[in-house]
Parts: C-alpha cells; sequence; structure tokens
C-alpha cells in the first residue's frame, strides 16, 4: 500500500460516513465569484509560483507546525505569490478549513483547497469555506468519479488542478479535458522525488493546458527547469515553509517564461 492509498481510504471512509445532503449544501454556495485560480497563473508574465501553507507532511514528518496561515499568506502575497495552495486535511498534514479560510481573508490572491478530494460534497465544501479551486488527483480517482468531480467542481465556480505523477495518469487528464494539470514528482510508493518527471511530461501536455510542477522545486534552477520545459506554475510547499526569508526564496522562483 502506498502513502496515498492509506490517506485516501481514509478520506473514503470519511466520505462514506458523512450524512448530508449535497443539494442542501449546495444552498450555501458563496454568491460572490470565486477569484479565478486559473486565470492567475495564465496571465502570469513570469514563472507563476503557488504557494502553500503546509504545517507537515507523511513523509518529511513537522515541517513548521507553528506557522500563522495569515501571517504566512501575507508574506507569500508581498513576496509576488501568483497563488496560495492551503492544505485542509487535518490527520496527514495537521490542516484545517480555518487555515484556508483565515490565509484567504488575509489577501486577495486566489487559493486553492490541498486535500484528497474523493466526493461531491469534497468539491462542494471547497467552495462553501472560500476556496477558488479543488484539487483532483488522479491516482486518487476512476474514470467516473473524475469526469464527474472535474464537472462539478466547473459547475460550482471552482478550478481544477488536476494531479498526474505518469503518461497514463496525464491521458486520463487530458480525457476529461482539464485545463489545468499538475506533474506531482514525488513517486507515490516511496514518497521520493524525482526531478526529472515534469520535464519528460511537460512534452506530453497540450500548448493550451495550463501546466504546473509539483513537489522536489526548492530553488531558482529548480524553477528555471520547469519554466524551460514548458510550465507556467510551480507548486513549491516545504522549501518555502522552511526558508528563512520566504520573499527571497519565493522571489528566486519567479524566473522569466
Amino acid at each position: 500500500m502506498t502513502y496515498l492509498d492509506g490517506i485516501v481510504a481514509h478520506h473514503r471512509r470519511r466520505a462514506s460516513a458523512d450524512q448530508r445532503n449535497p443539494e442542501a449544501v449546495r444552498r450555501t454556495l458563496p454568491v460572490a465569484p470565486a477569484r479565478g485560480f486559473a486565470t492567475a497563473l495564465a496571465n502570469s508574465s513570469r514563472l507563476a509560483v503557488i504557494a502553500e501553507i503546509k504545517r507537515r507532511s507523511p513523509s518529511k514528518g513537522d515541517i513548521n507546525m507553528d506557522l500563522v496561515p495569515e501571517l504566512v499568506a501575507r508574506e507569500y502575497e508581498n513576496a509576488g505569490a501568483t497563488c496560495l495552495s492551503v492544505l485542509t486535511d487535518g490527520p496527514h498534514f495537521a490542516g484545517s478549513v480555518a487555515d484556508l479560510s483565515s490565509a484567504r481573508a488575509a489577501v486577495s490572491l486566489p487559493v486553492l483547497r490541498k486535500d484528497f478530494t474523493v466526493c461531491p460534497l469534497d468539491v462542494i465544501d471547497a467552495r462553501v469555506m472560500g476556496a477558488d479551486a479543488v484539487l483532483l488527483i488522479v491516482a486518487a480517482l476512476d474514470d467516473r468519479e473524475l469526469s464527474e468531480l472535474y464537472s462539478l467542481a466547473l459547475e460550482v465556480g471552482l478550478d481544477a488542478l488536476v494531479e498526474v505523477h505518469d503518461e497514463v495518469e496525464l491521458d486520463r487528464a487530458l480525457a476529461v479535458n482539464a485545463s489545468c494539470i499538475g506533474v506531482n514528482q514525488r513517486d507515490l510508493h516511496t514518497f521520493h522525488v524525482d526531478t526529472q518527471r515534469a520535464v519528460r511530461l511537460a512534452k506530453r501536455i497540450p500548448s493550451n493546458v495550463i501546466a504546473v510542477a509539483e513537489s522536489g522545486i526548492a530553488g531558482a534552477d529548480d524553477a528555471r527547469r520547469c519554466a524551460d520545459a514548458g510550465y507556467r506554475a510551480v507548486l513549491v510547499g516545504e522549501h518555502l515553509v522552511r526558508s528563512a526569508d520566504r520573499a527571497v526564496a519565493l522571489g528566486e522562483l519567479r524566473v522569466a517564461l
């Protein structure tokens, strides 16, 4: 069993125990439009940085348990981040809905809900809590779920970052017409990072799709390699959260396209 298998199994158990009516929850959706996550990435004149607020991870343990989401969010915005990513998974990443809400309220940037989306309520909840985009991990979903959750995200006004790890998953993401695809360089079996994975898969991503490189990006050299391969954005968490000077670390990632 991979790290992802165990985490997704937990979220599926939680989803199966959730007795709420999705239609009733939809009636609480915000009236105001979302901030436009994909548009912000597409309009960035430099490599866009999706800066992540992350306390811990299953592979690395505690990263920064004492961070204050709204303060970190402001640091990121002032340093030129294009979007935020906020972990809301509690058991595995020590995140919360409150983290997302407080971070988003502190800035004007679009915010991705970084979690393990396995059912319609997860998508609807993302919009209700104030997220502007939702993460769909192809490896965690079958084809029907991927298609239905992607369509639902668009229907309720969210963008979707569809995450893949290999060529087969990339083909599945393209089959649902995903307009924003993230390539996660972390191996699901070992959680080790393959820094050539993003470069390899970039050649298969159509030019009209916003390509985002994820995991293992730790400085200007990594950012330059991703930009040269055709990526419009990078999603960076641990490197920024651990940095003694987040403004400098983030600025180094904003290389020219």
